[in-house]
């Protein structure tokens, strides 16, 4: 049984619990202008822009995403924005009070990483027959991909900082040492097994969109 079925939410319930955290994320870059924070204001107007990708594709590709994909993506952003945010009143936000709020986020957005991955190489399967991906490598490089994804966005993170630090303005983005890092990898490592474990459950459908849209496209041309 799939977790959305557990938790019994229909398609118009997620549709709108991921509007709510649109809004919220768009009330985020407010309480990052009105405090002055650019780390703020960047970090949940990126997620912002991202709940959006959804309808891109199906305006300018067709390609439909299951409702519970699109909760997931904005949760994923959501969980990141709140994470420079926090509540109120509170004197540290998440990503420094909570010790596992980093490690959790950094699993959210691998799934993701390695979602686009994973259907990206089924929906090429799927659509002809002069590759063939058996499932073994599919799982292989899930793993590879995410962790080539991850291992980038260190990097950007750790050039974001020195950069920061030469002119003398706010990091965006934060690194917090050797160990962190290292950590970062290990749980980007986990969202991408947990998708390259369950991907043809939840990812069935957006494949079979892509391959379709692949399809038309060899067509026409």
């Amino acid at each position: 049984m799939r977790i959305r079925d557990r938790l019994g939410l229909s398609d118009r319930q997620q549709r709108i619990a991921a509007q709510a955290m649109q809004y919220g994320l768009f009330g985020m870059i407010a309480v990052g202008f009105y405090e002055g924070s650019v780390g703020v204001m960047v970090n949940a107007g990126v997620g912002f822009a991202v709940t959006y990708i959804p309808a891109l594709l199906k305006r300018d590709y067709d390609i439909q995403l299951d409702p519970a994909l699109v909760l997931w993506i904005t949760l994923a952003v959501f969980l990141h924005g709140f994470g420079t945010v926090g509540l109120p009143g509170a004197e540290a936000h998440p990503y420094r009070a909570v010790p596992w709020w980093d490690h959790m986020t950094h699993t959210f957005s691998a799934s993701i990483v390695a979602g686009a991955g994973y259907v990206t190489v089924r929906a090429l399967d799927e659509h002809t027959d002069a590759v063939r991906f058996p499932p073994r490598f599919v799982f292989v490089f899930i793993l590879l991909f995410t962790m080539a994804f991850g291992v980038l966005w260190e990097v950007l993170e750790f050039a974001i900082t020195l950069v920061a630090q030469a002119i003398g303005a706010p990091a965006v983005l934060t690194q917090y040492g050797l160990e962190d890092t290292m950590k970062d990898l290990l749980f980007d490592t986990l969202g991408g097994i947990v998708v390259g474990l369950w991907g043809t459950a939840y990812l069935t459908g957006l494949t079979e969109s892509l391959t379709d849209r692949l399809r038309a496209r060899s067509g026409a041309e």
